[in-house]
């Protein structure tokens, strides 16, 4: 008997790893002998069915009054009735007992979404596909599957919330080889990683002595990312909100700031050539790009909402922050620059800080909103100590733009520090108080902003698909040619 938690997981492990044992040696033993192995024992030699139960209204009284009644019949003078019962009993359990083991054989029960990564109250289309692919119909089929949230409109199954989550039934009467389709909508309100499984297959024989259930390891993972806030409904300046990013001298151009056009020189590369201005000039004209210092930015999010982790955590607060910071990766992304996010929140099913190093690459935006989208309320560590090791990997010429809900004396310090050592900071406060004025802080380069929960991003409430689209639509163009042109004149 198993004395602590710990007791149980391991007997749970071992009771699997027992079972997965034998199935795997009936199929070598089925193997040898030239049989064809069942697939239960297929599914669970692979574990993937976590556990399996009989039900049976049948009695082993049943066989022996089988017998009794045969035996009645032929001693009082072969009575056809008294025999004739008997053999129908037998003839009852063997069809049985033999429906019931092929009930689940080539029974099938498939997932498919439209997508897979929304943001939140976006609806996902989820088909669900049943197949029967045998010989001998089914005349009832039961399914049961794990949701995280009610299924939304008019679900054809019934759905019951159970434990925290939902059970969606599906029950059938199926023809060989019929499949069926069904499809529902799922909207999830909140950002997060949502798991859909396992699922339960439970049959029986026709005439219902006998039932057969299997729970299956079928998981699928949602992923809703966080909401995305366009940066003027955040209180935020929609224009250089970090500040100004030109410089006299740089190292680096940003190809899709063209500030104007100069004679062609020598050291000049050819693909910078402005061609219809030098149509026009009746000589080589040369882009001349706008050098920018902005064009790395780093997001450091600090999921703690309290000075002190054991104060506990306010929830409200940790979205908004993850919402916060999730806006500005986005609008790192659309202008162009390479885009990271350091949080000290730990990676599901681990202690590891999440980490995203800066990149420019066309999925980066997206890996940034799934990283957000796996942020919990348990810190891995301090931020500011994260700042501090973290800053010298990172490219000296980035933007570091920390997200907090909590200043602490710890954060300004470690803000002042970087900035005495030349690093272009920002710090984004969702406290209700403005963050503390302190010397060295504020100056050149260093910006600092306050929003509030008396936002109006935050006071509209959950316009999620309308922010969204908002703020993933403001998508910046080049200048135009013609703009050029007008300026050579």
């Amino acid at each position: 008997m198993p004395q602590s938690l710990d007791d149980l997981h391991l007997v749970s492990r071992e009771t699997q790893r027992e079972t997965m044992r034998r199935a795997q040696q009936e199929l070598m033993l089925a193997a040898f002998g030239g049989k064809v192995a069942g697939v239960g024992n297929a599914a669970r030699a692979r574990g993937l069915v976590v556990r399996e139960r009989e039900n049976s209204i049948f009695s082993d009284a049943w066989l022996p009054l089988a017998l009794l009644f045969i035996v009645i019949g032929l001693l009082a003078g072969r009575n056809a009735g008294l025999i004739a019962l008997g053999l129908v009993l037998l003839l009852i359990v063997g069809v049985s007992t033999l429906w019931k083991n092929l009930s689940l054989l080539g029974v099938s029960y498939e997932r498919s979404f439209d997508r897979t990564r929304v943001f939140p109250g976006e609806p996902v289309v989820m088909t669900v596909t049943i197949q029967n692919d045998k010989l001998l119909p089914l005349t009832w089929l039961r399914f049961r599957d794990s949701l995280p949230v009610a299924p939304a409109g008019d679900v054809p199954s019934p759905a019951g919330e159970f434990a925290g989550s939902y059970q969606l039934q599906s029950v059938f009467s199926m023809q060989s080889h019929e499949r069926v389709e069904r499809a529902l909508t799922l909207r999830f309100p909140r950002r997060g990683y949502y798991k859909i499984g396992p699922v339960s297959y439970e049959s029986g024989d026709i005439f219902t002595l006998f039932t057969l259930e299997r729970e299956h390891r079928y998981i699928d993972t949602l992923v809703v990312y966080p909401q995305i806030w366009p940066l003027e409904e955040l209180g935020l300046p929609p224009k250089e909100p970090f500040g100004e990013l030109r410089v006299r001298q740089s190292l680096f151009t940003d190809p899709i700031r063209t500030r104007g056009i100069r004679d062609y020189q020598p050291q000049d590369r050819f693909r910078d050539v402005h061609w219809k201005a030098t149509a026009r000039r009746g000589h080589l004209q040369t882009k001349v790009y706008d050098p920018s210092t902005g064009m790395t930015m780093v997001v450091f999010l600090n999921v703690a909402t309290f000075a002190r982790h054991w104060m506990g955590f306010d929830p409200d607060l940790l979205e908004r922050a993850v919402s916060v910071a999730a806006s500005i990766a986005n609008y790192g992304v659309q202008q162009g620059w390479g885009v990271g996010l350091y949080a000290n929140g730990a990676v599901p099913n681990s202690d590891q800080p999440i980490r995203v190093p800066p990149g420019r690459a066309p999925d980066q935006l997206s890996n940034v909103l799934e990283a957000l989208a796996a942020v919990t309320e348990f810190a891995t560590g301090a931020i500011d100590m994260m700042l501090l090791r973290a800053s010298p990997q990172l490219p000296w010429a980035a933007t570091l733009v920390l997200v907090t809900a909590v200043v602490t004396d710890e954060i300004l310090l470690a803000l002042a520090r970087l900035h005495e050592a030349g690093r272009r900071v920002v710090l984004i406060s969702l406290s209700d108080e403005p963050p503390p004025r302190v010397a060295g802080l504020r100056g050149e380069g260093i910006v600092i902003y306050h929003i509030p929960s008396s936002t109006p991003a935050f006071r509209a409430g959950h316009r999620s698909a309308t922010a969204t689209e908002a703020a993933l639509s403001r998508i910046p163009t080049p200048e135009p040619v013609q703009l050029e042109l007008e300026a050579v004149e």
